[in-house]
């Protein structure tokens, strides 16, 4: 099937196929109820990567163990980037296939000095992160995600706000009674990034005259966690939105959650190498940060961490030399595993239609991302995608084509152009989403589930 039939993807399943989306839809949405951040996300994907059969890169290493053929490993690095490999029975200087997401999703993180105390209420002072409408995150039940890293190395993992015995925090708005000039301003202004501060108590603390609530907040955190304030300084915390993902719709054909961007096509890129057996083409499935803030830092796709990994594993292999390394990296196929926007109708204008993707309608491709004049794009080979059309087609997977919306209304970057530059073969695939970037996005669970077909079968036939 491909777009040009021009069916939605609910229309052909039998009971077997639905049966077996419901139970990956099942398991993606505890998914990203549970990893809700990058470090969440790396370590659920090694608990379910270790029942697989997977082994630690770094003890290969160590021990000096030759790799060969069906063999599985992965690679985390600084706790928030991951790559898995099954080993094909090609040689990897012919190349390899490869599923790339992002695990990073817009959010509030605290800022090293966050606690502070004013008219009898604690806050913490935040710093929003990637492209988010701030007036989205007041108002909502929000809960504290992270680590906190104390001088002697303990590390105090953080989880609030997500148990039903949980408290959870919030971000406070005016009322609509004394808004008249708030209401005046442009979106963009309503809420100042200065005051995305979360409230966290209001109780003072007995026998206390200066800033007794916030020490009563500090005396609970030193007894239920063991942090001090000055452990703020050596922590990474983020805000996110507390609560479970759910289904969207009496029908129950969308899943409604926070961070689908980019989790609902590392989930689907994750179960397709973690179920790949016999591989031609060594497999890899590459997960990395800093995708919403450009890519950047140690842990994001412009670091070496992707190409170190890649020479480890070829020099276990037997293969290594600086040459079949770059001959290796410019010889694979991959999938810049991305969302998409879905066609909304209520904002109809920011769309064109024939150049736009619909729930249902399965896997979409994007040739191009970028900005008006594709400014900052990767612009995939007509060549590329045709083989790419044969390998869907064979296996019965549904995709469609888009645009981020309109030409001049706006655009979008992923990771695909960093990988280019290598040489290979570069295409964007993943999954419609709407509310892109805000609190909670809704995915169409039939395209969830024709994603995860079509990363099975590029890891498994693409050449």
């Amino acid at each position: 099937m491909s777009k040009m039939s021009d069916n939605n993807a609910w229309n052909t399943y039998d009971g077997a196929q639905k049966s077996r989306m419901d139970t990956l839809v099942e398991g993606y949405r505890d998914y990203i109820s549970r990893a809700k951040t990058e470090r969440e996300c790396v370590a659920l994907a090694v608990e379910e990567a270790r029942k697989k059969g997977f082994e630690n890169l770094e003890d290969k290493i160590r021990k000096k163990e030759a790799l060969k053929a069906g063999d599985k490993v992965y690679a985390q690095f600084m706790g928030k980037s991951m790559l898995f490999a099954v080993i094909g029975q090609e040689p990897i200087e012919d190349g390899m296939n490869i599923l790339g997401a992002h695990i990073d999703s817009p959010r509030l993180d605290l800022k090293q000095n966050p606690l502070y105390e004013d008219t009898e209420m604690a806050l913490l002072d935040t710093h929003y992160y990637g492209g988010v409408k701030k007036y989205q995150w007041v108002a909502l039940p929000l809960a504290l995600h992270g680590v906190v890293v104390k001088k002697d190395g303990t590390n105090v993992q953080i989880s609030i706000g997500e148990k039903d015995e949980d408290p959870v925090f919030c971000i406070t708005d005016l009322l609509i009674h004394l808004a008249g000039e708030q209401m005046e301003k442009k979106a963009k202004d309503v809420i100042d990034g200065e005051a995305l501060d979360i409230l966290i108590g209001s109780q003072p603390l007995k026998g206390e005259e200066k800033d007794a609530v916030k020490l009563n907040v500090l005396k609970i955190l030193k007894e239920n966690y063991q942090i001090e304030e000055e452990d703020f300084i050596s922590a990474e915390i983020e805000v996110v939105p507390a609560g479970k993902a759910r289904d969207c719709g009496f029908d129950r054909s969308m899943v409604l959650g926070y961070g689908q961007d980019d989790r609902v096509c590392a989930y689907t890129s994750l179960l397709a190498i973690l179920e790949a057996e016999n591989l031609k083409r060594t497999g890899i499935c590459l997960l990395v940060d800093k995708e919403e803030i450009g890519s950047v830092g140690a842990t994001g796709m412009k670091s070496r961490f992707f190409e170190n990994t890649i020479a480890e594993i070829m020099n276990l292999t037997g293969e290594y030399s600086e040459l079949s390394l770059r001959r290796a990296l410019q010889n694979c196929c991959m999938l810049s595993s991305d969302v998409s926007a879905a066609f909304d109708p209520n904002y109809a204008s920011a769309f064109e239609k024939k150049n736009a993707a619909y729930f249902g309608k399965g896997l979409v491709f994007n040739k191009y991302t970028g900005s008006r004049g594709k400014g900052g794009s990767n612009d995939a080979n007509a060549e590329y995608l045709a083989k790419i059309r044969k390998v869907l087609n064979d296996d019965d997977v549904m995709f469609q084509t888009a645009e981020l919306g309109k030409v001049d209304v706006g655009g979008g970057g992923t990771i695909a152009y960093i990988m280019a530059k290598y040489g290979m073969e570069v295409v964007d695939s993943g999954v419609a989403v709407l509310n892109m970037h805000a609190p909670f996005e809704i995915t169409s669970k039939a395209d969830i589930y024709e994603a995860y077909k079509g990363y099975v079968a590029f890891l498994k036939a693409m050449q």
